[in-house]
């Protein structure tokens, strides 16, 4: 018993003679963790706020190299609307083997290539296309520029073909309808509003074939 106790005795003073310089460091690793920890934690609340506010400070960074690409909404130039719907114009020129020219001072004459544009009569879109004419050649959305378009040049076409080719009475017809032609014997109507169509749509072909536009 006494050579337990004096075992046990030995193992505890052997413990508490040791213990002391691992107190010491233990006291001073925890002080090291504390600091750490503040550290970290000081860390992890300021850097983010940081970049939050600074997402992209580093691409400012003047000691870094390689290429930086800009954009400037100062460099968008507007098409004109005379010049918003070539493609389409091209499109349809081809398509009904028309003067490109031709279907430009149309649609100029008829809504100043205002593709929303509505008349008195109910005419609708960039080339004024009454409601009869836009259900016969099956177009579903007047105001498409791309369906009114090549609507309206169709009917171009077709009243080149019933006269022959002669550009001023297509261009009255387009205007006061197949009917009053023939009324007047095929010639064009003494109506002031045709005549002057007639004259308008005939001076803007003019200019865009002066201006070289007749081969959009």
């Amino acid at each position: 018993m006494l050579g337990l106790r004096h075992d046990g005795e030995r193992r505890h003073s052997d413990r508490r003679i040791v213990s002391r310089p691992d107190r010491g460091r233990r006291r001073a690793d925890r002080r090291r963790a504390r600091i750490r920890s503040l550290l970290l934690t000081s860390l992890a609340l300021v850097v983010p706020h940081q970049l939050k506010h600074r997402p992209h400070s580093w691409l400012a960074a003047p000691h870094l190299s390689g290429p930086r690409v800009s954009t400037s909404v100062t460099s968008v130039e507007p098409v004109p609307p005379g010049k918003a719907y070539d493609r389409i114009i091209r499109e349809a020129a081809a398509l009904y083997h028309l003067d490109p020219a031709l279907i430009r001072s149309v649609m100029r004459a008829e809504s100043a290539f205002d593709p929303s544009a509505v008349s008195r009569a109910g005419a609708m879109g960039l080339m004024q296309l009454m409601p009869d004419v836009a259900e016969a050649f099956g177009v579903e959305h007047p105001f498409d520029p791309h369906e009114n378009i090549m609507a309206g040049a169709r009917l171009l076409r077709e009243l080149l073909d019933m006269y022959r080719g002669n550009v001023k009475l297509a261009i009255a017809s387009y205007n006061a309808g197949p009917t009053a032609i023939a009324r007047h014997g095929g010639n064009i109507p003494p109506f002031r509003e045709t005549r002057g169509y007639v004259k308008r749509v005939t001076d803007f072909i003019a200019d865009a074939r002066r201006a070289g536009n007749n081969d959009d």
